[in-house]
């Protein structure tokens, strides 16, 4: 197994692709914290690893929250002792364009995908210092790497998310933590749906949109998540894997 005995904070596991993820981390072995603030279908994905032999534990997390962080990080140290992987997979979309974009809006995009991704790295990354090492996994977007009308909210979150990776990757990379980012297109998920409905696209539209033709899958983001969680990727760090279909390669 993969990540045999590794310790693994997941967050926004509660669907989507945290969820995915969070039920393959299980599958090769490791310990997961499953954090969202949907306590209900958290503990659901803590039911379905568990009963399938794995081993899992669910923790309210706001990421936006600092105390919500500590309270996160105490925890996983007083229960397990160390953490191994963060996969800073919470986010959140809005389909605006610029002059419907309200500054409300703005503001909580920036909250959860950029100051969540931050708060976690603050909290996290030291414990993985002190112990020796570990790896970090950011959930960005293709929108981090072009631009996209009525996706100025979203695109630059997920930008800065890019640059915040590369920054903490070098900072850390003398005491052992690798930090890394992941860079999907559409993926079949809930925000998926979401972008659909209020962008006004066909599925055939956004199949089309990657050169493979389709959308990607859970677990094929679940598999790159796993490939950057293990000592695999032990090479690997500051870099940006963009899980695409060649979408930024036309």
């Amino acid at each position: 197994m993969r990540l045999k005995d590794k310790v693994a904070i997941v967050t926004g596991a509660a669907t989507g692709i945290g969820r995915g993820t969070a039920v393959r981390f299980a599958r090769e072995g490791a310990v997961v914290i499953v954090a969202d603030v949907d306590e209900e279908r958290g503990r659901q994905v803590v039911d379905e690893i568990t009963s399938g032999g794995g081993s899992a534990v669910f923790i309210r997390l706001d990421v936006t929250s600092e105390d919500d962080w500590a309270q996160l990080a105490d925890e996983a140290i007083s229960r397990f002792g160390r953490v191994d992987v963060l996969f800073n997979n919470a986010g959140i979309f809005i389909h605006r364009s610029l002059p419907d974009t309200t500054l409300d809006e703005w503001n909580r995009v920036m909250a959860v995908n950029v100051t969540g991704t931050f708060l976690g790295l603050r909290q996290i990354v030291p414990l993985m210092a002190a112990q020796g090492g570990g790896s970090v996994i950011n959930a960005s977007s293709d929108s981090g790497f072009l631009g996209c009308p009525d996706f100025c909210a979203y695109g630059a979150s997920k930008g800065a998310v890019r640059l915040l990776t590369k920054h903490i990757a070098v900072e850390y990379a003398d005491r052992g933590v690798r930090v890394n980012s992941t860079h999907p297109a559409f993926v079949d998920t809930e925000m998926k749906e979401q972008v659909a409905r209020e962008a006004h696209l066909s599925k055939a539209e956004l199949d089309g949109y990657a050169p493979m033709g389709r959308t990607c899958t859970v677990e094929e983001v679940a598999s790159l998540v796993t490939f950057l969680a293990s000592d695999e990727s032990s090479y690997c760090t500051g870099a940006e894997f963009l899980i695409d279909g060649g979408a930024i390669a036309q």
